[in-house]
Parts: C-alpha cells; sequence; structure tokens
C-alpha cells in the first residue's frame, strides 16, 4: 500500500504541484480545498491518472471542528496517514500596518498559522510513536511520519509597505517548525519547513496584484521568478526518505532573494 500524504490547499497553485508531483513518486493523495470543489477534484484525477488513490475533502483549517472533521474523514476512507503539507495560506492587499484591520489579523492568523497548528495536532496524533499510538489511532497509526510546513522569504524579509502581517505569520511557522520538529524528533515524526520566494501562483491576485511576482522578478538575484513545480520538488524531497536525517529545517526556494 502506497503512504497517504494530506495537501491542505491542494486545489491550486503550490499545493497542487505538490499533489501532482507527489502522486509520481508514490504517494496516495488527500486533495483539501476550501471553496473549489472543481479544481480539487481534477488535481485527484490527476493524481489518479497517475495511478494513485486520491480523495477529495473540503475544510477550512481556521475552524478547528472542520479539521478534526477532515482528519476523522481521512481515517475512514483512507488510512494511516504518512505525510502532511501544510500549505493553505492567504495574503491581503498591500497595506501599511497602520492602515490593517484586527480583523485582517485575525484572518491571517487563523488561517496561515492557527490552521498549520491544528493539522499539525492532528498528524502528530496519528503519526506520532509514543505510547504506541495512543487513542487517536483509530486506523492503526503511531508509524511515525513526515510534515512539511509552507513558510515564506517575508519571514526573513518583513515585507515593509506591503505585507507585513503576512510575513509575521510565515515567521510564526518558522519557530514553530523548529520547535515541533524538536517535541516529536524521537517520536518517529520530522517537521521542515520550505520558504518560497517570488513564486508565479493565483495568491497575487487573491492580494489585488496579479502582477507582483513578475515586477519584482529584477530584484532576484536569479533574475526570474520560480514556479510552483520549483516549490513542489522541494517539498516531495522533504518528504521523501533521502531527507530522513533532516528536520527542524527551513530549505529557501527563492533564487537567492
Amino acid at each position: 500500500m502506497n503512504p497517504i500524504l494530506l495537501v491542505t490547499g491542494g486545489s491550486r497553485g503550490i499545493g497542487a504541484a505538490t499533489a501532482r508531483l507527489a502522486a509520481t513518486r508514490g504517494w496516495d493523495v488527500a486533495v483539501n480545498y476550501t471553496r473549489d470543489a472543481a479544481a480539487a477534484s481534477a488535481v485527484a484525477a490527476e493524481v489518479r491518472a497517475a495511478g494513485r488513490r486520491a480523495w477529495v475533502l473540503q475544510a477550512d483549517v481556521a475552524d478547528d471542528a472542520q479539521v478534526v472533521a477532515m482528519f476523522q474523514a481521512l481515517d475512514r476512507e483512507a488510512g494511516v496517514l504518512a505525510g502532511l503539507v501544510n500549505n493553505a495560506g492567504v495574503v491581503d492587499v498591500a497595506a501599511r500596518v497602520d492602515e490593517m484591520s484586527a480583523a485582517r489579523w485575525q484572518r491571517m492568523f487563523a488561517i496561515n498559522v492557527f490552521g498549520t497548528f491544528a493539522c499539525s495536532r492532528e498528524a502528530v496524533r496519528r503519526m506520532s510513536t509514543r505510547d504506541g499510538g495512543g487513542p487517536w489511532k483509530a486506523t492503526g497509526g503511531g508509524r511515525g511520519g513526515v510534515i512539511v510546513n509552507l513558510s515564506s522569504a517575508a519571514a526573513r524579509l518583513g515585507s515593509p509597505g506591503q505585507y507585513v502581517d503576512y510575513a509575521a505569520a510565515k515567521g510564526a511557522i518558522d519557530v514553530f517548525t523548529l520547535g515541533l520538529a524538536k517535541e516529536v524528533a524521537a517520536e518517529g515524526v520530522r517537521v521542515n519547513a520550505v520558504r518560497p520566494g517570488l513564486i508565479e501562483t493565483e495568491i497575487h491576485a487573491s492580494g489585488g496584484q496579479p502582477d507582483r511576482a513578475r515586477q519584482l522578478a529584477p530584484q532576484v538575484p536569479m533574475q526570474r521568478t520560480g514556479t510552483a513545480e520549483e516549490v513542489a520538488a522541494a517539498i516531495v524531497w522533504l518528504l521523501s526518505d533521502e531527507s530522513s536525517y533532516t528536520t527542524a529545517s527551513m530549505l529557501d526556494v527563492a533564487g537567492g532573494r
């Protein structure tokens, strides 16, 4: 039986690219989405076309109850979880901090940070070898696993005048990655993060700047933007046994920026 991977926000961009590539590397893939069922189903169809099993799971990761229900559905429908990619995330329109609302901050952290916390909690409950798996392993888990979090180069750069709140949220993901990785390192669970730079995905359009990546490309030492597939390659490497001695690490995929 192939190992099972859950990709949050898997219906588009980096999440979709990760699901497709993981399928070619031997993973069965559960594709999580919030709103676009058709897009998620299309990604699942590509996974199946690669000869792997696929599931489509709707859940807003900002809602803890929905996260719990998603993992329970995965237990029933798929089996033992071996990998989690915390990819679901949002950005907002460019603004200074003194122009931002509390509602914006709450949304930013609810999805980008608390969603990652909740999904990681549920994954660890199923992956950790501690206490033989414990009561959370209804499907016979406790065999170890891998978590890859999506951070951002913004966590290093701060994104002044644009997305300081987004950068701060991703900075929280970096610290969470380090802490969780050390917490579960002896329990068969590896935790790492990928920090993409300027990547051509739909997230820029959702922030009101569809051409942002191309406009800023000259600031990148490699003089170009990256692709979702290039980020997916890093994620899938971290999921693989080739990175078996890698945990608590941040892998920048940012063209030198």
